[in-house]
């Protein structure tokens, strides 16, 4: 047997475990195809729904929200383009590709931050959002544009989910120290997108005597009453109310303008201006409907949606009996983005068969695609050139409607007298549109001008013809929610404009300057003090790239990057020009790895090719433009005392606040005997720092290869040279790539020569993090600046952690722009908060835990073929037994409201520098007793059955997971898990496989030894 030596050792595996491992086909494969046809049923996963599986069903329907991981995914698809025509196509104007860079870079807050912002209903637009019509439209990736409405969305949800309150930006006066004029009451009639939007900003500029007055006993507008709770849940619309409450804005409630309120009454009680925001309250009704109503079947888009909503989403206390309870056939006139919420809702309500009727062909459908393909995947019959001829009633019910066929002549709609059809049906839906038209509302209106249509005329700053009275939103023609969000920003500024030059004589900027989204994660102070500076932020453009010039590094400040290191300049005599091509992106992210997001470079681009004189009389200027900024001037000669004294003499005089000294530059320089050349020999290093010591005043640093056996030796001789810290580390020497022909890239010239380079990026950063460490546990307290693969904030903590107190970029930005800083310093302000509050103590990071829902019908069961059909069943039965189906969590992942009296209690950036390094030790002292072995668990309601862990498992690891060939779900055997955690590391689906402590009925870990020990 195999173990005592006499046994085989390749025959000993569980052949019934590696049963489905991967192998290699030695013939083409023959399967008959009806075969194949029945095995498609058995594992499809888009199995067409049955609309009777969907009545009482109320979650999500969309298809383009995402998880962390999609999310994270999609951004990394992302260009993050020049001048980006999705930022133009918004109407909020949201920077699209900065939240999405956000995201890619894990910064959910920052991107939320951003969306925000722009718009206060961030969350809703980016569930509702036409963007197919709008910023996806524009998108530059044009065969699959980017799922910017998924991101927005996914972003947002972290926020709400953080469950923190929005406050006015910390830098603008408090309230009690603004002008008299901001204590003008205003006054808003209907809270929905474009009320809360404009309360939003004006409450964000100071004002703080706004009352919006709404009819129902619930906020939200439109986005409450009428869209469905599928593709706008109500805890939604909350959170975005509550954000604007905690600005001061009030409500009230049960407030019917024209019955319990006008403009004129409001006036006397001192309201001085105003915004209407109460959309079209009343539906166009056709001639044929009037006697018609909802005990007959017969309802408007303004009489069922509202039902339907006000229950499912709980929005007051209605009785059980409001709901529409239909069934039969349901005919919805109309082919608008209403209707389409009206055929959706219909089904759930308990219609068997939902027509859509519409007057024009299919290509003069108006609704998005983002809405009426949904009405086709959910089975509904649509009915193109078709218009209501007569309803048929029987014993006071609907029992039909006829329609008239119609034809498209010359752009408008004719019926046909001659062609109509009978179509039997319960009920009718009618979604024509809407209007004002109730008179108390225009008499309520004090002068306000109505158009024909019921909608009323505005100007830019989106004033009506009556002084201080403003509209947007429905009202003024824009019906898509993110126009009456971008009407309440657009109001808000011509309202303080009108505050402050009309009724106050108070110029204001000729252009608008609403201030943006704040909370208490931007009050931490993320500054630092290092060798006497203190840095407005730990984040500085390296001696790379960025740094290529003084201009460059002044538009560097301008986005807020708190310091940088110039480009390295020597003596005149050691000048330098480059080759071409010199800078390359990686072959470490994959075959074919093109734009963004590029694991590293590889360049071969020498010292600065800009004299030591620009450089110096640069720095002055730099000191003289921008002195709250740190700048470093990075020199370089050979091991001549001279040059190295004359260099630092003069940046030291220019104005610089520190010296770095180049001594590891890979390549090119160390053939001159600069460089790499020196820094690589402790004894150079030494020397060099002590003659520039002996010359300057100013903090030198001295900058470290990671091209060496051990770089502590290095940075021991720096410090023994009197250095005051050190940079870790320079590009790591590399080959980057050769072609299939044998070529390299770069290559340069027609003999196509290369040589090697220096690698940066994050590909780097496991080097970057070892040296830094390394040199903070030898040499507790000395200074580091790290660079090497910081391309996000938490990058850039982990570094902080690890014992440097400053951190230098340049791959990041040379993936995208300078702009990356405000990403980087909101991103570390939220993990630095996080981490101080024990409220999060589930998260990690910014990264949420998953949501556990109430109600999972079929939990475990995987979402294909027969299994996918078993667990519609269950939820069909579920609903039958508990009511609808909706979305409700059991825990959002936060332990508790987060305690902001904590706020002083978020450490400094100096106090979390080598936070990590007690953790870092010999191998040796992790597990001297082997008692702490952890296995791999796996939730089966997450995994999506790719068995990658399996096979993972199996070809690299311990074979310790077996694969179902029925179900795909794998099995993680306890007694065979090692705790090597492969299958985790490859799992694409977050938190589906997690590590726990290796439980007592497993026993302690026993390592198989294939033969006992004793022979040798």
């Amino acid at each position: 047997m195999p173990g005592d030596g006499n046994g085989s050792f390749i025959d000993v595996e569980d052949y019934d475990l590696l049963a489905l491992d991967a192998t290699i086909e030695p013939y083409a494969r023959v399967q008959d195809s009806r075969v194949t046809k029945e095995n498609t049923k058995k594992w499809k996963r888009n199995i067409p729904v049955k609309p009777e599986q969907l009545k009482g069903h109320f979650m999500n329907n969309t298809g383009y929200i995402l998880n962390e991981q999609g999310a994270l995914n999609e951004a990394q698809r992302c260009l993050k383009c020049a001048d980006a025509p999705c930022q133009k196509s918004c109407p909020t104007q949201l920077n699209v590709k900065h939240f999405i860079g956000s995201i890619a870079n894990g910064n959910f807050y920052g991107a939320a931050k951003q969306i925000m912002s722009d718009n206060p209903c961030g969350l809703s637009c980016g569930m509702v959002c036409p963007v197919s019509e709008l910023c996806a439209g524009s998108c530059n990736i044009y065969d699959n544009p980017i799922n910017i409405g998924g991101l927005q969305a996914y972003a947002v949800e972290v926020l709400k989910r953080m469950n923190l309150p929005q406050i006015r930006d910390p830098s603008l006066p408090p309230i009690d120290q603004l002008p008299e004029s901001f204590k003008t009451k205003i006054a808003m009639i209907g809270c929905g997108p474009a009320s809360i939007s404009a309360a939003t900003f004006l409450a964000r500029l100071g004002y703080h005597n706004i009352t919006i007055f709404e009819k129902n006993s619930y906020a939200g507008g439109l986005s409450a009453m009428e869209i469905p709770q599928t593709r706008l849940p109500t805890e939604v619309i909350a959170f975005e109310v509550q954000q604007m409450l905690d600005l001061g804005v009030k409500v009230q409630y049960d407030t019917h303008f024209g019955k319990d309120v006008t403009i004129d009454s409001l006036k006397k009680e001192g309201y001085q201006c105003f915004f209407l925001g109460f959309g079209l309250p009343d539906p166009k009704l056709h001639p044929l409907f009037k006697g018609l109503n909802a005990d007959m079947g017969f309802y408007t888009s303004k009489s069922f949606l509202p039902k339907v909503n006000e229950t499912v989403k709980s929005l007051c206390h209605c009785k059980e009996t409001d709901f529409p309870k239909l069934y039969g056939r349901v005919v919805i006139l109309g082919a608008g983005d209403t209707a389409m919420d009206c055929a959706t809702s219909a089904v759930r309500a308990g219609a068997d068969r939902v027509y859509v009727v519409f007057r024009r062909g299919f290509s003069g459908i108006r609704a998005v695609p983002e809405e009426y393909e949904i009405v086709l995947h959910e089975k509904a019959e649509f009915m193109p050139n078709c218009t209501p001829k007569e309803v048929i009633v029987r014993d006071g019910k609907i029992a039909a409607i006829e329609l008239y066929k119609t034809d498209v002549v010359n752009g408008k709609v004719v019926k046909d007298d001659d062609q109509f059809i009978r179509l039997k049906a319960d009920f009718v839906i009618s979604a024509f549109g809407s209007t004002v038209n109730e008179q108390s509302i225009i008499d309520a209106s004090s002068g306000v001008k109505y158009t024909d249509w019921g909608t009323i005329d505005v100007n830019e700053e989106m004033a009506t013809n009556a002084a201080g009275v403003f509209a947007g939103g429905d009202l003024s023609g824009n019906g898509m929610t993110v126009e009456a969000v971008n009407d309440g920003k657009t109001a808000s500024w011509g309202m303080h404009k009108y505050i402050q030059t009309q009724l106050h004589s108070t110029p204001v900027p000729k252009e608008p300057q609403l201030p943006k989204y704040y909370t208490p994660i931007d009050k931490v102070d993320v500054s630092v003090e290092m060798c006497g500076m203190k840095f407005l932020n730990p984040f500085g453009l390296a001696s790379a790239p960025p740094a290529t010039t003084i201009a460059m590094i002044a538009r560097g400040f301008d986005a807020g990057w708190g310091f940088a290191v110039t480009k390295t300049y020597g003596m005149d005599k050691d000048s330098v020009t480059n080759v071409s091509p010199r800078i390359v992106h990686a072959s470490t992210g994959g075959i074919g790895r093109y734009g963004p997001h590029q694991g590293s470079f590889l360049n071969i681009e020498l010292i600065s090719e800009k004299s030591a004189a620009y450089w110096t009389r640069g720095i002055a200027e730099l000191k003289q433009r921008y002195p709250k900024h740190i700048v470093i001037g990075s020199i370089m000669s050979a091991f001549i005392e001279e040059d190295w004294k004359t260099l630092a003499i003069a940046t030291e005089k220019s104005g610089a606040d520190a010296i770095e000294l180049n001594l590891s530059c890979p390549h090119g320089m160390g053939e001159k005997g600069m460089g790499l050349a020196c820094g690589q020999d402790p004894n150079l290093v030494r020397q060099i720092c002590a003659w520039v010591k002996e010359v300057v005043k100013i903090p030198v640093f001295a900058k470290l290869t990671p091209n060496v056996t051990n770089i502590v030796t290095i940075a021991r001789a720096a410090q023994e040279g009197n250095a005051d810290g050190v940079t870790a580390t320079n590009t790591v020497s590399g080959l980057m790539h050769l072609r299939p022909d044998g070529t390299p890239w770069p290559s340069v010239g027609v003999r196509k020569r290369t040589t090697y380079g220096g690698m940066s990026g994050n590909a780097i950063r496991p080097i970057a993090l070892k040296a830094v460490s390394a040199i903070a546990k030898a040499l507790p307290g000395f200074p580091i600046l790290a660079t090497g693969g910081i391309d996000n904030a938490d990058s850039g903590l982990q570094f902080l952690h690890a014992g440097a107190s400053v951190l230098q970029v340049s791959s990041a930005i040379q993936n995208q722009d300078f702009t990356l800083i405000d990403d980087y310093v909101n991103g570390l302000k939220a993990l630095q908060f996080i981490n101080s509050h024990s409220e999060f103590a589930n998260w990690t990071g910014q990264s949420a835990p998953v949501e556990k829902l109430k109600r999972t019908p079929g939990e475990g069961l995987p979402r294909f073929g027969d299994y996918l059909r078993k667990r519609r069943e269950l939820e069909t039965r579920d609903i039958e037994t508990n009511g609808p189906l909706i979305k409700k969590v059991v825990n959002n992942g936060m332990n508790g409201v987060v305690d902001l009296s904590k706020e002083t209690m978020v450490p400094s950036i100096n106090d979390v520098v080598g936070k990590s390094v007690k953790h870092i030790t010999a191998w040796h002292e992790l597990d001297p007793k082997a008692e702490e072995h952890v296995i791999a668990v796996m939730d089966p309601e997450t995994c999506i059955n790719c068995g990658k862990c399996y096979l993972t498992c199996a070809d690299t690891g311990y074979q310790a997971i077996s694969f179902d060939a029925e179900s795909h779900i794998p099995t993680i055997h306890e007694d065979l898990c090692t705790g090597c955690t492969l299958c985790a590391s490859v799992c694409p689906v977050q938190n589906c496989i997690e590590m726990v402590p290796r439980p007592e009925r497993v026993g302690k870990y026993n390592p198989k030894r294939g033969v006992e020990f004793g022979d040798f």
